[in-house]
């Protein structure tokens, strides 16, 4: 059930107002002054606030304040009998949801409050989706390598510089580049991705721009590009690495002016995009082989993070081991495996070509084949 708090200094009002969302169906609580409504926000989770403006204590606009300070996410409703334009515009400047004026119009109310308790909804799903997006993101690890990393991460996030993220494949490069996106003021914003290995060069500009009707052949209807969809986010290109060297140019165009054209068009789109990108790749030695424009570089490489392989963090193995025993457990439907340390100190002297995707795999071979605990035989019969 969706609860209200209702903040009015006339006690009239206050019971009126308790009436109609009650038998509305919402939960309704009262406070009497700006106050006494702080007090309660911080003790609950409100679905919405109704305050007035005009109060003794602490005005509407305080307690506005306040709330966005302490519980930003809760719409706030401003309501005043003395109400004017530039009120108004105060309010929302400072994040108000809607301004009423009374008389209240109890039809207005009531869609302003189904529309701010929709939002606050969506809000809450959006945190638990994210929840489990980094769940399925994590980077486990404590060793030197990997700590540079994080340290790299969160002096970057909060930037909009574009970030080119280097290292072997498995070693979770697109984990770093979700973390990025995950600190950043975009994060509310989407995260596209385009695996530029994976998509036919003839293909990758309508990947990337988006193409009009008609453009070529299979161009049944208008389609949205990446950079489209990605605006106010970030874009992640991985394996950039593989990018056509035409499609390099318009990229390297996009980034330059924020604006991209849809292939079979002449029209130019406004763009806001953060660019992260990466590859398994030396680009330097690309570019020496003139497969890879020295000036994209030049573009994308502000920031460069390279990501260690599984070999330069072994310390980070009893805890990998842990992650992966619990979360794959967890998808069998088996209780939880121990590891023994010996057989831990044998996972550690494998040469991990494959990085954190081949020691996954593995782990996922040791709960299958393992009865209460792992092991050194279990290692020395399915690993080494």
């Amino acid at each position: 059930m969706s609860s209200i708090l209702v903040i009015e200094d006339e006690r009239s009002i206050r019971n009126t107002l308790k009436d109609i969302f009650d038998n509305e169906g919402y939960e309704t609580d009262l406070a009497e002054d700006g106050q006494q409504g702080i007090e309660k926000i911080k003790q609950k989770d409100y679905s919405l606030i109704f305050t007035d403006i005009k109060m003794p204590k602490m005005d509407g606009i305080e307690v506005l304040e306040k709330t966005k300070e302490i519980k930003p996410e809760i719409p706030v409703i401003m309501i005043s009998g003395h109400g004017d334009i530039d009120t108004a515009v105060e309010c929302i400047k400072k994040g108000a949801f809607d301004f009423i004026q009374k008389p209240l119009d109890l039809n207005r109310m009531l869609i302003t409050i189904r529309n701010a308790t929709d939002k606050t909804q969506l809000i809450k799903q959006t945190k638990i989706l994210k929840k489990r997006i980094n769940k399925k993101y994590q980077m486990v690890g404590e060793s030197a390598p990997i700590m540079q990393v994080k340290d790299m991460i969160d002096k970057v996030a909060e930037t909009n510089a574009r970030v080119l993220i280097t290292g072997d494949n498995g070693t979770g490069k697109e984990v770093v580049a979700h973390w990025i996106h995950e600190k950043s003021k975009r994060s509310m914003a989407p995260f596209v991705e385009v695996n530029c290995a994976a998509i036919p060069s003839e293909l990758i500009e309508s990947e990337l721009f988006g193409h009009e009707k008609g453009a070529f052949t299979s161009a049944h209807k208008q389609r949205k590009g990446k950079f489209e969809l990605a605006n106010g986010g970030t874009l992640f290109l991985d394996e950039i690495g593989d990018m056509s060297l035409s499609a390099q140019a318009k990229v390297l165009r996009a980034l330059q002016e924020n604006k991209i054209t849809r292939v079979g068009s002449d029209k130019d789109i406004n763009v806001d995009v953060r660019i992260i990108a990466a590859t398994n790749k030396n680009l330097k030695a690309e570019i020496e082989n003139k497969n890879f424009r020295e000036d994209l570089y030049h573009r994308l490489s502000v920031i460069i993070i390279k990501v260690p392989s599984l070999n330069e963090r072994l310390d980070d193995i009893p805890l990998l081991a842990d992650y992966f025993i619990t979360q794959i457990c967890k998808e069998y439907g088996k209780p939880k495996l121990k590891i023994t340390k010996k057989a831990t100190e044998l996972l550690k002297q494998k040469q991990w070509t494959g990085n954190i995707r081949e020691f996954r795999n593995v782990i996922e071979r040791l709960v299958i084949f393992s009865n209460k605990q792992i092991t050194e035989n279990e290692i020395k019969n399915y690993v080494i």
